[in-house]
């Protein structure tokens, strides 16, 4: 079979083909983060505005860590597919909205030079929580990351961007963002609009926070007149990313080839649905992404919130609780009572901290639930519950912090966190595959804590929490939820279920246990499955 290339796209048919002559884009915005996520949501939001508008706006895309995808984008000469899948239906088309890739470290001065370039308007990242070098307790830029210290070390060689001994270029996704600025800075001060797309709350205001950190920790002269220039000129707007885009399978890399006639080592798929909420601070031209469905707002906290705190902290409670219970993706663990259950009742819970002009709580969760549960997106548990000490900071602990201090109840985040917990132990992450970069502290902490309360607190306080950390009452309800798990099960919680109508009585909760033919049966999408229990290692 042929692969995917300016070529062979051209024999595709219409309804396979990109949407806008790629020969015409012009490369206005610069991208970091070459995964699946990106190419399946903001990619696709520039290609359909593009052809909505008549726009030009190429996209330059680079890679922060491996050069795999680089080489593997250049082969198809940037071309990729992406397919919706629904239950029963597959679409796909090919994207042409990228028309470069980059490797930030070997290309280093290639993205310098478009970023200090005047007709380069916005950048955007996906580069998860993880790329943005910050201290979980200050929300500041942690210079003592190895990529950031190198890179602030660049800085006292000269001027952003000089190639001279010492000097060299910037590696760091932040140090790339502040050496280009620094560059503009020095040259036109042409103004740059810098969009996050990753799941952070504030993730705009968070990422102007790390850069401007960053150049006043530097050795640069003029590091107060270019902070002062980036806080006036350069924006940083707030943003809501929604799409659900699993790791992709060779099984759809084969659907993919068998849709187009067309080898496509770089296809990606998702779910249907995408959102795009952006706050509406731009300080140049916007692209046409308005034309593509996105929304543009004055107020993106409501939205970004709920987001975060439903969909996100849904999505890692089940990661956990699924695994916990042997389970491999998140439609399986749709297809429990526990599953449906689980989101509504961390609805329920979750909803007093958020504001008001979001979503409506209730409806969010329902659709929550028929999301999750379909089975054409076999999104693995094992890829929402790696990395959990950036993640559940930002998805569950400023929520139970409030609902602690109001005196509210806090039973489905409990559990989770016991589940969470269970699987940072050194046994739990290793055996459910789970990959964290504080993977050696927990093993440290759960190796010298006198109980599971006080390894519960250390790990509240190692990801930035201290004050839950000293919460006994607290720490205690997470112990005896994680010593019934291991024991055999625990019920998810009912009170409050938004599937409850308001001022009826809440359902009371039932014992569900699970069975190994009942595991096998979730698997195969079908048949009940019972409350979270560790399963016989030879079942995993």
């Amino acid at each position: 079979m042929p692969q995917l290339s300016a070529r062979t796209v051209a024999d595709l048919p219409p309804a396979r083909r990109p949407l806008v002559d790629r020969t015409r884009l012009v490369p206005r915005i610069l991208h970091f983060g070459l995964g699946a996520f990106h190419r399946a949501h903001q990619a696709v939001y520039t290609e359909i505005g593009n052809h909505a508008t008549g726009g030009d706006w190429g996209i330059v895309a680079v890679a922060p860590g491996s050069a795999d995808a680089v080489r593997r984008m250049r082969a198809q000469d940037c071309f990729y597919s992406v397919s919706d899948k629904a239950p029963g239906a597959l679409n796909t088309r090919v994207i042409g909205s990228i028309i470069e890739v980059r490797h930030a470290v070997t290309d280093s001065a290639r993205v310098q030079a478009l970023l200090a370039s005047a007709n380069l308007g916005v950048v955007t990242l996906t580069v998860t929580e993880k790329g943005y070098a910050r201290l979980a307790a200050t929300g500041r830029l942690d210079t003592t990351d190895p990529l950031i210290a190198a890179d602030l070390a660049r800085t006292a060689a000269g001027s952003a961007g000089e190639s001279r001994p010492g000097a060299g270029q910037p590696v760091s996704v932040i140090g790339h963002l502040a050496f280009g600025l620094a560059q503009r800075f020095r040259t036109h001060q042409v103004p740059l609009t810098i969009v996050s797309a990753d799941n952070m709350a504030g993730n705009g205001p968070a990422l102007r926070q790390v850069v401007l950190d960053f150049i006043t920790s530097s050795h640069w002269a003029d590091a107060a007149p270019l902070a002062a220039w980036v806080a006036a000129s350069a924006a940083f707007p707030e943003t809501v990313v929604d799409r659900i885009v699993p790791a992709t399978t060779d099984s759809e890399r084969a659907a993919a080839a068998a849709a187009l006639g067309l080898k496509d080592a770089m296809a990606v798929a998702g779910e249907p649905y995408r959102q795009w909420v952006i706050e509406d601070s731009f300080a140049t031209e916007r692209p046409p992404w308005a034309a593509a469905g996105a929304e543009f707002t004055a107020d993106v906290a409501p939205h970004a919130l709920t987001k975060l705190r439903l969909l996100n902290g849904a999505h890692s409670a089940i990661a956990y609780l699924g695994l916990a219970a042997g389970l491999d993706t998140v439609d399986q663990a749709m297809n429990t009572p526990w599953g449906p259950n689980l989101v509504r009742a961390l609805a329920a819970e979750v909803s007093p901290t958020l504001p008001p002009g979001g979503p409506n709580p209730v409806a969010y969760a329902d659709t929550l639930v028929a999301r999750f549960a379909n089975p054409a997106i076999r999104h693995q548990l094992r890829q929402i519950a790696s990395d959990g000490s950036l993640k559940v900071p930002e998805r569950w602990l400023a929520a139970l912090r409030q609902l602690r201090h109001t005196g509210q109840p806090v039973d489905t985040l409990s559990l989770a966190l016991a589940a969470w917990a269970a699987a940072m132990r050194p046994d739990g992450g290793r055996r459910d595959g789970i990959s964290d970069p504080k993977a050696n502290e927990y093993a440290a902490i759960w190796a010298g804590a006198r109980s599971l309360a006080d390894g519960i607190g250390q790990v509240l306080a190692l990801v930035g929490a201290p004050d839950l950390a000293e919460d006994a009452e607290l720490t205690a309800r997470v112990a005896a939820r994680m010593e019934a798990l291991a024991a055999g099960g625990t019920p998810i919680p009912r009170q409050g279920n938004p599937v409850n109508k308001p001022g009826s009585p809440a359902k009371p909760a039932p014992d569900f246990r699970v069975s190994a033919g009942q595991r096998t049966a979730a698997r195969r999408g079908h048949g009940p499955a019972g409350v979270i229990h560790h399963a016989p290692e030879e079942e995993k």
